[in-house]
């Protein structure tokens, strides 16, 4: 399948550096097997920390898990409930990327994955992630973006200025003969 990259549009107030944090971050997708189309029901999260690999693969998403033969290994494996293939997919941790105030309103790709039978079709946000107040460098962290508009004027006193991030709606997958641009929606 190759790269699939996640591509994040949004209007950024007084804020910038919208960034997830740290190698637990937890990217919520749902997957869809490139063997047979099945496509999850549930979110499944998967994660950049490597941990030691478990012995056995389940359905559920693991940290770094081997897989078959010794090819190395991978965010999440797993095997498909309809076909019985087992797919991967890997978080390519050079290409995470932030999305700054000078990116405001514009698509940007925020992170790639490298699919291997497993391709993202939705992705949700949620916590983790984290910004700065453009003008006074103040730090938000454990910002959750499930609520698709995040209000940080709460803080307003400490930095007065109103600040907030409001996520926008996608465009189109678009496909080309390097990688795969995907856009969600909320």
């Amino acid at each position: 399948m190759g790269k699939i990259a996640l591509q994040l549009k949004a209007t950024l107030e007084n804020v910038t550096n919208l960034r997830p944090v740290g190698e637990d971050f937890r990217w919520y997708l749902k997957m869809k097997c490139g063997n047979c189309g099945e496509i999850s029901e549930k979110w499944q999260y998967i994660r950049l920390m490597v941990t030691a690999p478990p012995t056995t693969v389940s359905t559920q998403t693991q940290d770094s898990v081997a897989l078959k033969g010794g090819r190395g290994s991978a965010s999440m494996v797993q095997k498909c409930k309809l076909c019985s293939r087992e797919n991967s997919i890997e978080i390519l941790s050079s290409t995470i990327k932030s999305y700054n105030a000078e990116d405001n309103e514009k698509f940007k790709t925020i992170v790639e994955f490298e699919c291997r039978g497993l391709e993202p079709v939705d992705f949700q946000p949620q916590a983790g992630f984290a910004a700065e107040g453009v003008e006074s460098g103040t730090v938000f962290s454990d910002i959750n973006l499930q609520e698709k508009v995040q209000d940080l004027a709460g803080l307003w006193g400490a930095i007065q200025h109103l600040v907030g991030i409001i996520l926008l709606v996608n465009k189109a997958l678009q496909r080309d003969a390097g990688s795969t641009l995907c856009a969600f929606c909320w």
